[in-house]
């Protein structure tokens, strides 16, 4: 075979119609068909005589789909196209999730701040009579605070402790009971929580009704919520760092702690605030173990107590428009008490977290 032959270079085939690249839509194609299907999804709801909006925006997300869909295959071809239709449908399912949350908070906020103001906050409903204007929940957050206070010094600890127990001691039968009862913990009512505090503390023990009743109810419910999330989240942690910490003749314990647990504080802290947010809306074991007051009791050890759960509870149970503007103002102040708790949590995550720059 001669040199010329061999030198030859290879025949590349040309993209089809002489195109030099893969025809693409342009970036805003995505944002423009899903104005035109909103646009579409509207006048086919208006058309039809549906009055409900959310049916609009479900005409409107199956449009932009299906449109995305075809228009894709059409330009570029349907791997590419496949590939659009998943992400449209992550991103339509993501709008699904956030509108009920959003229209939740927009309805709490403007119904809530109709009452809301320093009054509110720092009064009591001693003395109001339901059917007028007026009072407070100044008892109420009283009540929260230092029912999901004492819940949270009872369930996290043990909750932590048990995690550690399960991830870096447990084996055999014994942690697999643990795991097994934990895993039924994690499905039990609050209901069933409460009565059996009531059966226990109040009925047996002869202890009364008390806020910190209550919080006993609430740690149950709290605890299976930070074992599981604390478990996670030390199983997330790099066996390399414990061995390195083992090889230098650091005891495991201490590994434990200075090791391992800051590595994982993040994750166990945003656990615990959420299991803190799960239990800081019961009302369930309120009604049974705490029985609710309209006076202020600052002793959560002797005598009834109020919680915002129960104001609301209570509140919109009177049934009449004063009752039900401070029922709402109550669950906006909660929605905002759990709020500044993660802001919390996340802030002491973020003061504790391992530093990684040099």
């Amino acid at each position: 075979m001669s040199n010329a032959v061999m030198d030859k270079p290879p025949v590349v085939a040309p993209l089809p119609g002489g195109a030099l690249k893969q025809p693409r839509l342009p970036r805003w194609a995505p944002a423009a068909l899903a104005l035109a299907s909103a646009g579409i999804g509207a006048g086919v709801g208006l058309a039809a005589g549906l009055a409900s909006r959310v049916q609009w925006g479900l005409i409107a997300a199956v449009l932009y789909v299906v449109a995305t869909y075809v228009l894709t295959t059409a330009v570029e071809g349907k791997r590419q196209a496949k590939d659009r239709l998943a992400t449209s449908l992550v991103w339509v399912s993501f709008l699904i999730a956030v509108v009920p949350l959003v229209s939740l908070i927009w309805e709490t906020i403007a119904r809530g701040v109709k009452v809301l103001d320093g009054y509110f906050l720092t009064h009591s409903m001693n003395g109001v009579i339901t059917l007028q204007p007026g009072g407070g929940i100044y008892h109420a957050i009283i009540g929260t605070v230092e029912q999901v206070g004492l819940a949270t010094l009872m369930a996290a600890p043990i909750g932590l402790l048990t995690a550690i127990y399960l991830v870096e001691y447990g084996t055999g039968r014994l942690a697999k009971a643990v795991t097994f009862f934990v895993d039924v913990m994690t499905g039990v009512p609050s209901i069933v929580a409460g009565l059996f505090v009531l059966s226990f503390w109040i009925i047996i023990l002869d202890f009364g009704y008390s806020g910190f009743a209550g919080a006993m109810a609430l740690a149950i419910l709290m605890m299976p919520i930070v074992v599981r999330s604390t478990e996670e989240m030390l199983k997330l942690v790099p066996n390399e760092l414990r061995e390195a910490s083992l090889a230098l003749g650091v005891p495991k314990w201490r590994t434990i702690l200075k090791v391992v647990l800051p590595t994982a504080i993040g994750g166990i802290t945003t656990g615990v605030m959420l299991a803190v947010a799960r239990i800081a809306g019961e009302t369930a074991p309120i009604l049974l173990l705490v029985f609710g007051t309209q006076q202020i009791n600052n002793n959560p050890f002797d005598g009834a107590q109020s919680s915002l759960p129960y104001y609301v509870y209570e509140q919109w149970a009177n049934g009449n428009e004063a009752s039900y503007d401070r029922a709402w103002a109550a669950a906006l102040v909660l929605i905002a008490f759990v709020m500044i708790l993660n802001l919390v949590a996340r802030g002491i995550a973020r003061w504790k977290a391992p530093k990684t720059g040099r």
